[in-house]
Parts: C-alpha cells; sequence; structure tokens
C-alpha cells in the first residue's frame, strides 16, 4: 500500500480498536450488573467479550505492528503473530460452546440446571482458552516459514522487518487454521442450531396454551437461540472473506492488497458488533446497558448544575468583593477631602 492507505488503515484499526475496548467492556460490566454470571449462557458470553476485548487492546495493535513497521528477531515476530490468532481461536471455541450449551438446555433442561454449575462453567472457560493457546501457538513448535529463516541464515542477519505472512506458512493458515479451527467448528454450530431450532418448534407445537409454562420457557429459548444465532452468522461473514482469499492465495490466484487490507478490517470489525447485538437482542443486556446510561446522564446532570452554581457562587462572590472596594475607596476619598 501507499502511505495514504497506509495511514487510512491504520486510523482504521484504531477506531476499531477504541470501539472494541469501550463495547465489551460494558457488555462484561453488564453481564454482571446483571447478576447473569452465574448462568452458563451468560457466563460463556462474558468470556466471549473478554476475548473481543483483548483484540481491541492487544491483538489490533499488534497487527499493526507485524505490518512490517518493527525490525524483530524471527522467534519474537512469530510469537506476536501467534497472539493475534489466540484471541481468534478463543471466540471460535466460545461460540462452539455457547452453542453446545443451547442444544444441552433444550434437549435436557432439567439435567441441564443441575449439571451446570457456576464451577464447571468457568472450568469450560478455561479449557477453551489452553486449546486455543495449544491451536494458537503451534507454529511456535515448528510449523513456521522456514523459507524466511533459511534467508536470514544466508544473509547472516539476526532480525527481519517483522511481517506476519513473513513467518506463518499459508499451509497453516489454510489447512489448520481454517478448515481444522475455523470451518469446522462453524458448520458444528450451524448443525446444532438447526437441530436447536427444530427442536423448539417440534416442542412448541406440542406445548399446551401459549400461557403454559413450557410454552413460556421455550419460547424465550428460542429468542436468545435467534440472538445468538446472529452473533455466529456476524462472525462468519467476518471472518469468511480473509479466509478464502487466504486458500485463493495457496492455489496459486491473486488477491489484490487492497481485498487483504479490507478483509483483516473486517475481522477486527467483527470483535466490535456483538456488544451491539447483545444491545439490541438480549433482554437482560439491555436493560443493564440502560442502567448505565441513566446513570451516566444523571451524573453528567449532576456535574453540570454543580459547575452552574459554582460559578454563580463566584459570580456572587466576585459582585460583593467589586462592592467593598467601591464602599473602601467612597470612604477613603471621603476622609480625603
Amino acid at each position: 500500500m501507499d502511505s495514504v492507505a497506509g495511514a487510512v488503515y491504520v486510523v482504521l484499526e484504531l477506531l476499531i480498536a477504541v470501539m472494541c475496548c469501550l463495547g465489551n467492556l460494558l457488555a462484561i460490566w453488564a453481564v454482571r450488573a446483571s447478576g447473569s454470571l452465574r448462568k452458563p449462557t451468560f457466563c460463556f458470553m462474558a468470556s466471549l467479550a473478554a476475548a473481543d476485548f483483548l483484540v481491541g487492546a492487544v491483538a489490533i495493535p499488534v497487527a499493526v505492528l507485524v505490518d512490517g513497521r518493527v525490525s524483530t528477531s524471527f522467534n519474537s515476530c512469530l510469537f506476536l503473530s501467534c497472539v493475534t490468532l489466540l484471541l481468534v481461536q478463543a471466540s471460535i471455541l466460545m461460540l462452539l460452546v455457547i452453542a453446545v450449551d443451547r442444544h444441552l438446555r433444550v434437549q435436557m433442561p432439567l439435567r441441564y440446571k443441575r449439571s451446570f454449575t457456576q464451577r464447571r462453567c468457568w472450568a469450560v472457560v478455561g479449557a477453551c482458552w489452553l486449546l486455543a493457546f495449544a491451536f494458537s501457538f503451534t507454529p511456535m513448535f515448528g510449523w513456521y516459514n522456514r523459507q524466511t529463516l533459511a534467508k536470514m541464515v544466508m544473509e547472516n542477519s539476526t532480525t527481519i522487518v517483522c511481517t506476519f505472512l513473513s513467518v506463518m506458512p499459508m499451509t497453516y493458515l489454510v489447512y489448520f487454521q481454517f478448515f481444522g479451527c475455523t470451518l469446522l467448528p462453524l458448520l458444528v454450530m450451524c448443525a446444532l442450531y438447526v437441530h436447536v431450532f427444530r427442536s423448539i418448534s417440534k416442542r412448541l407445537q406440542r406445548s399446551q396454551a401459549p400461557g403454559a409454562e413450557s410454552h413460556a420457557y421455550y419460547a424465550k429459548e428460542r429468542k436468545l437461540a435467534k440472538s445468538l444465532l446472529l452473533v455466529l452468522v456476524l462472525f462468519a461473514i467476518g471472518w469468511l472473506p480473509l479466509s478464502i482469499m487466504n486458500c485463493v492465495t495457496i492455489f496459486g490466484g491473486d488477491v489484490p492488497l487492497v481485498a487483504i487490507y479490507i478483509g483483516i478490517l473486517l475481522t477486527h470489525a467483527n470483535s466490535a458488533v456483538n456488544p451491539v447485538v447483545y444491545a439490541f437482542k438480549v433482554p437482560k443486556i439491555r436493560s443493564a446497558y440502560l442502567r448505565a446510561w441513566r446513570k451516566c446522564a444523571l451524573c453528567w446532570q449532576q456535574g453540570v448544575s454543580q459547575s452552574t452554581e459554582s460559578k454563580d457562587f463566584s459570580t456572587r462572590t466576585k459582585s460583593i468583593e467589586d462592592l467593598t472596594k467601591e464602599r473602601d475607596y467612597s470612604e477613603s476619598n471621603r476622609h480625603t477631602v
């Protein structure tokens, strides 16, 4: 890219990073404020929001750096590139866990409530992050771009201009990351959601009147499942274009550099849209957002009123001081005469 396009890319990345951090911090706070952390689905949603927050706080700045803006050792560049993949893999695994959670909640509601305790939910979250770490840092154990390392040895160089593709082999990105760690989980999640919606539809048809308890339960489950399915669809929209471009590249095709950068921006923007989905689609989180907004508005109004009162007080004080000075001056003139 030329300098202007590069500057535009960096500015867009920084804007997305700010949106990721602020939006997902608010989402985490909303889940906690609503008292829903003990519920498995909201526990997993909070973990997904944490991964999206780290995309803005860590992955995007690192992605900007490993775009040829720093010179590092080969291993340092490889480590930084793996960090960006870690957060993506954590998001995918959390989406998969959420889909499994929805499936179990619909298929076996009574056993589900007894089995999924808060401790077990956080154990699942921890296991997901460990798996994400193992999948993402596989290149550190040998599956890296050996051509770049061989070139460094031939040139007797200890540093390289750090770029993502200079250390990451396309075979790893396509065959392992895309086919194995992205596309396969997406297909499994789609199958789970299809089965969830079919099961809910059948149970709603067999249930009694709309006011019955079972009917209300499954209607609520369908509504939440639709919201979480939307999160999954947006994830696919954000990540599939870049993955498809990588497939085109590895099979000999030519992809414009601008298209690649647009694909990177889409992947990062995906982490910024999830809090918006929560705000419009999940009632508990929407209520927490509104409470936070009311508190901020109230604090702002109190600050404005206090500022106005302090200005009025200072104005009155100044007026009294001016009157006192004028009186003292008149009295001094009178004594002089």
